[in-house]
């Protein structure tokens, strides 16, 4: 399929595939859980047809995050899409930048950027680009893509804020696989000896990076009592479950004097059958066959009964 076409039937799809809920000047909203069974399958679709449209992009990693930034940017993070730079906002960094799709699509989702710019992710001159730029979009706070650096710019980001007695808070979403690199675990520290109790990390504890098994590649296990050895409040979820993870950021925002950290046990690919726990699927494009198979399964899962739901 060439390039324009692709983009031409991912508008069409994009069209046919629209939300049904509203989105608010300002969040956070205290919605019902059908809301955010909806949002976050919606997210589901918009990063299977933005990769679908750019014939690249990182739908495994995206789609393992979804119901946990879907419960962020909804019940909990202060923001107003209208005004991005809000002095009143809390902040958000993707340390595993390449999972743009997902940012990309919360942004869409919640009234920042008009949907049909999800067609156009990763082309030339897009500001949805394949790493987030904040040069490129006033949402974006921080550049990121090299992985292994975006806790240290939040524990930054938290430090500053702490130190200016402001009560916005700071969120960061990392990987299992970056958590390889040294300079996390020398912000994790950092982060505890100053006492950032604005700060919370989200752990995508998926087990696969492109290499293949996180533990094949370089061990990370045990990840809990390593965080509790740093001194950090621990929140252990299921990463897919919205009730589970909307009572950890309500008691990780209560915390004092410690950062809290959300390690949400997630399945890389979720809610794809063919992209589950599939190393593959960390950086490729689903054709047009997969991506209307992958929208058709969202969409069952949807309206599944509540006990076989995600």
């Amino acid at each position: 399929m060439e390039a324009l076409e692709r983009k031409e039937k991912a508008l069409s799809l994009l069209i046919e595939h629209a939300p049904n809920f509203q989105t608010y000047p300002e969040y956070p909203i205290d919605l019902d859980q059908t809301y955010l069974q909806s949002f976050s399958a919606q997210i589901r679709k918009d990063v299977i047809l933005s990769t679908f449209a750019a014939g690249s992009g990182h739908p495994g990693g995206s789609l393992s995050s979804a119901e946990m930034m879907s419960t962020l940017f909804v019940k909990h993070l202060k923001h107003r899409p209208q005004n991005p730079k809000w002095e009143g906002r809390d902040f958000v960094l993707f340390s595993k930048g390449h999972v743009s799709p997902l940012l990309y699509s919360l942004f869409v989702e919640t009234g920042y950027y008009d949907r049909s710019l999800l067609a156009s992710f990763r082309s030339l001159g897009s500001p949805f680009q394949g790493h987030p730029a904040s040069s490129r979009l006033d949402a974006v706070e921080v550049s990121s893509g090299s992985l292994g650096q975006g806790l240290s710019v939040g524990v930054g980001l938290a430090l500053g804020l702490k130190s200016q007695n402001k009560l916005n808070r700071v969120y960061v979403l990392c990987g299992d696989g970056e958590s390889q690199e040294g300079q996390i675990w020398e912000a994790i520290m950092a982060a505890a000896h100053y006492r950032l109790d604005n700060l919370t990390l989200f752990f995508d504890y998926n087990n696969l990076e492109i290499d293949g098994w996180v533990e094949d590649v370089m061990g990370i296990a045990p990840v809990k009592e390593k965080f509790q050895a740093f001194n950090w409040i621990t929140f252990e979820v299921d990463g897919h479950n919205l009730c589970e993870i909307d009572q950890a950021l309500t008691q990780a925002k209560t915390q004092k004097d410690r950062p809290s950290v959300i390690i949400g046990k997630t399945i890389k690919g979720k809610g794809v059958s063919f992209m589950e726990n599939q190393a593959d699927w960390h950086g490729k494009a689903p054709n047009l066959d997969q991506t209307l198979t992958a929208l058709s399964e969202i969409d069952q899962a949807l309206t599944a009964p509540q006990g076989e739901r995600l």
